[in-house]
């Protein structure tokens, strides 16, 4: 009896201890490899420090500018828990936080602090310096037209500044060179994994 109840639980453990499927291997397999080559690729096009800021400031100035557009239009729609800053019955814009932010950051730089020291401290004010530029470009229009303009016709003029910074932005951190490696990167992965699959066989 003992061993007729063990039949299938040891018929279980033997399953379980069963190699996976190729299919599934051969997808491990084939995101280590992607993950390895894109990190190498990484660190050839990004491993000076001022590149690496370049991309952490992109990255943070369209983040930051996605993010607030969507606040904005949740607070004028009253949804969510998103409200206006008025102490005192003043509006303060958010672009007023994010100058004090590119004053810091920009003194911060000037003194070549927070740039040598380390990488997260490089980043991290990288980062600061995208989510200021994009605060302060998102009320553009505010500040050239010195009147609340944002939803008005004027207030494009915000927009069309934020594409033309952040297109600046774009083009100096990634560069032709490494869209094309990366395109190339993916078209070459799967020929190498196949010509490796049919080597082994």
């Amino acid at each position: 009896m003992s061993h007729a109840r063990a039949g299938p639980i040891s018929l279980f453990c033997e399953m379980s201890r069963r190699p996976t499927s190729g299919g599934a291997r051969a997808r491990r397999e084939r995101a280590r490899h992607a993950e390895g080559d894109v990190r190498a690729l990484y660190h050839k096009h990004f491993a000076e420090r001022r590149k690496e800021r370049q991309l952490f400031a992109t990255g943070s100035f369209f983040l930051t500018f996605a993010a607030v557009r969507a606040i904005t239009h949740a607070i004028r729609a009253e949804r969510g828990p998103f409200r206006n800053i008025t102490p005192g019955g003043r509006h303060i814009h958010h672009m007023t936080f994010r100058i004090s932010g590119l004053l810091i950051v920009g003194y911060l730089w000037m003194m070549e602090l927070c740039i040598k020291e380390g990488r997260r401290s490089s980043r991290l004010t990288a980062a600061a310096f995208g989510a200021g530029a994009a605060l302060t470009l998102d009320e553009f229009a505010l500040w050239l037209n010195l009147e609340d303009v944002y939803w008005a016709k004027q207030g494009r003029e915000s927009i069309d500044a934020v594409v033309l910074f952040g297109s600046a932005l774009s083009l100096s951190v990634i560069g032709r060179g490494f869209l094309l490696e990366l395109a190339g990167l993916r078209r070459a992965l799967p020929r190498a994994l196949s010509g490796r699959a049919r080597r082994r066989k």
